[in-house]
């Protein structure tokens, strides 16, 4: 038993010595290492001095005790700059600054990803998790994004010491293009950091790139023709038709029909213009659609019977109140009953119906109006893009019957501010239907007596 005690006594002294020797030699190794950093500085110090001794005549006394103030000032007085590394101690960020990079990347809106040199996940952001389900800690980078030109970035880095932007597409599980930015968290020649990854998905703006270059285009495309073609008629009555008046009369007229269908490309180019200025503003006028119906049978009946069609209107049978633009709610269902008559069976009928769907839950109740044609109908593979600018079923038919191509795009940014719906249904052979459905608003609209009193 005393033997045990005369061996443990000691334990205690002995790991307290050896803490104390290991902090003498730490701080003996800072001190050599300011030395050694800032020898340039001392060696400049003292070529001075000397030179003062020798060419001015300063005292030797001073000029020591100046010199050993200064390596008393490099070794004692504290730094500002960032201590270099020591051999032997570990590279890794202190917790603190682990956490604080975290909340960093969490707080980006873009997906982060942050890979150790191997290409291992360390972290990832919420982006980033959303981006890829099966994206885990501890799981290679690899087992999400495997296009060539990305992993053989991360596997550069390190080496490279520079950020690099690769751009790639995914097919699957939705088609989407991605641009990746590979940047290694390294400083001077270190090369075993970790690598942050910063992801941007520029599917959509590639698209609206695209949308706006294949709306100039086009845009171009419809006024060209028209214009070339007054062009042409122009050199011939200035020409050779000069004295014949039946060709004078006939050019004249095809000369007006262009002009007209200009004036109406150009009127739906700057109705589309409004509308999509006011998009991000939603309407706040108390609308009933039995007067937008009413509207539309007083200005669009005529036109029907001069081409031959007849209507049926529906109404609802009380005030359908929805909070809208009247005027951009008319243009709505001119533009969808316009169509109907352009594409619709001549001599035949087109109707439209009011219907009030009822709430569910949570969601309000809509008012439906739907226009019903009994025209050739629309090919499936044509619907989903029926509302698209200047895009077409049949590109000749349409231009002989004065359209545009731009009538449904401008009632769908309209409903897009009105946060209504269009719903699109077409049997080929049988006809289209095209229903416009808007929220229904429970304020009720002033009685116009009292409105009058």
């Amino acid at each position: 038993m005393s033997d045990q005690v005369e061996h443990r006594v000691p334990a205690l002294p002995g790991g307290l010595l050896g803490r104390a020797m290991q902090a003498v030699m730490r701080g003996f190794r800072e001190l050599g290492t300011r030395l050694w950093t800032s020898l340039w500085q001392i060696v400049a110090v003292a070529v001075i001095l000397v030179s003062l001794v020798l060419i001015a005549g300063l005292s030797k006394a001073f000029a020591l005790i100046g010199f050993v103030s200064f390596v008393a000032s490099v070794l004692l007085l504290p730094r500002h700059d960032a201590e270099p590394v020591q051999e032997g101690e570990v590279q890794t960020p202190p917790a603190g600054r682990k956490a604080a990079m975290h909340v960093m990347a969490e707080a980006l809106p873009d997906p982060v990803i942050l890979l150790d040199p191997a290409g291992q996940v360390l972290f990832c952001n919420a982006p980033a998790r959303g981006l890829f389900a099966s994206l885990r800690q501890g799981s290679h980078i690899s087992s999400v994004i495997r296009t060539p030109e990305f992993l053989d970035a991360v596997s550069a880095a390190p080496e490279r010491g520079r950020a690099v932007t690769v751009t790639y597409a995914e097919r699957v599980p939705v088609g989407r293009r991605m641009a990746a930015t590979v940047a290694p968290l390294t400083r001077g020649g270190e090369r075993a950091g970790n690598i942050l990854v910063l992801l941007r998905d520029l599917t959509e703006v590639e698209r609206i790139n695209q949308m706006r270059a294949d709306f100039i285009a086009n845009a171009s495309h419809e006024l060209r023709t028209p214009l070339a073609s007054l062009r042409g008629f122009i050199e011939t009555l200035q020409s050779s038709a000069k004295q014949d008046p039946g060709a004078r009369e006939r050019f004249l007229a095809i000369m007006a029909e262009q002009a007209s269908r200009m004036t109406r490309l150009i009127d739906a180019l700057l109705s589309l213009s409004r509308v999509e200025m006011n998009a991000h503003v939603p309407p706040s006028d108390l609308v009933d659609l039995n007067d937008v119906i009413n509207h539309a049978k007083d200005t669009l009946d005529p036109l029907a019977r001069e081409i031959g069609f007849r209507f049926e209107f529906g109404r609802f049978p009380r005030p359908a109140i929805v909070r809208g633009d009247r005027d951009e709610l008319v243009q709505v269902l001119q533009n969808l009953v316009q169509n109907a008559l352009k594409y619709g069976e001549k001599g035949g009928v087109v109707r439209i119906e009011a219907k009030h769907i009822p709430s569910l839950g949570r969601q309000a109740g809509r008012y439906a109006i739907a226009v019903i044609d009994k025209g050739p109908g629309i090919a499936p593979e044509h619907l989903p893009r029926l509302t698209e600018r200047f895009y077409r079923v049949d590109v000749a038919s349409s231009r002989e019957k004065g359209g545009t191509g731009l009538g449904l795009a401008i009632v769908k940014h309209i409903l897009n501010r009105h946060r209504g719906e269009l719903a699109i249904a077409s049997t080929p052979g049988k006809g289209s239907t095209f229903t416009v459905m808007l929220s229904e608003v429970k304020t009720a609209l002033p009685e116009r007596g009292a409105a009058a009193s």
